[in-house]
C-alpha cells in the first residue's frame, strides 16, 4: 500500500542551489530511463550541459516539488509568444515525478503551480505534448481542462 504523503512544497529551482540541482539531475535521469522515456541516464558531462543551459535560458520556468523534504517532482517550460493571441505563452517541456511518490497529486501540484505562474505573466495558454500511449499523464491533463486542438496537430521533428 502506497504511504500518503502529508506535505508537498512547491518552490523555483534556484540554480545557485547545489540542492535544487542535484535534484534536477536526478529527476531528469528518472525520467529518461522511465519507460516513457525510454533512454539512458545524462552523462556527466550532459548533466552540467543541462542546468547550466537551463539556468541560461532567460524564458525557463523550472519547478522543483519537495516531498516531506525529498526530492519528488519537477516541471520544466518555457515562456514564448503566440502571434495568434498577440501575448505570451508557456509550453511545458516535461513534468516529472519519481515513481515512488506517484499517484499522490505531485503532478497535479506541479501544473497549477505553472498555470498560476502562466496566469501571472498574462499568458493567452499552456501548451504541451504528450505521448499516444501515456494515459496516466493524458487523464491528469484532461482534468485541468487540457485537450487535444482542433484541428489536431502532428508532433514533428528534425535532428541536427
Amino acid at each position: 500500500m502506497m504511504k500518503r504523503i502529508e506535505k508537498i512544497d512547491i518552490e523555483d529551482c534556484d540554480f545557485s542551489n547545489p540542492d535544487h540541482l542535484t535534484s534536477a539531475v536526478e529527476l531528469i535521469n528518472c525520467y529518461i530511463q522511465d519507460e516513457m522515456g525510454g533512454g539512458a541516464p545524462l552523462s556527466p558531462i550532459q548533466q552540467l550541459r543541462f542546468v547550466d543551459g537551463l539556468n541560461e535560458h532567460p524564458k525557463k520556468i523550472v519547478l522543483l516539488a519537495s516531498v516531506e523534504g525529498k526530492c519528488g517532482g519537477m516541471i520544466v517550460a518555457f515562456e514564448n509568444f503566440s502571434t495568434f493571441t498577440a501575448r505570451p505563452m508557456v509550453n511545458i517541456h516535461d513534468v516529472i515525478v519519481k515513481k515512488e511518490f506517484r499517484g499522490n497529486g505531485i503532478g497535479r501540484k506541479l501544473m497549477e503551480a505553472l498555470e498560476f505562474r502562466a496566469k501571472e505573466l498574462r499568458c493567452s495558454r499552456i501548451t504541451l505534448e504528450v505521448r499516444e500511449d501515456n494515459q496516466v499523464a493524458q487523464q491528469l491533463y484532461k482534468s485541468m481542462g487540457f485537450d487535444e486542438t482542433e484541428p489536431p496537430m502532428r508532433y514533428w521533428r528534425k535532428y541536427l
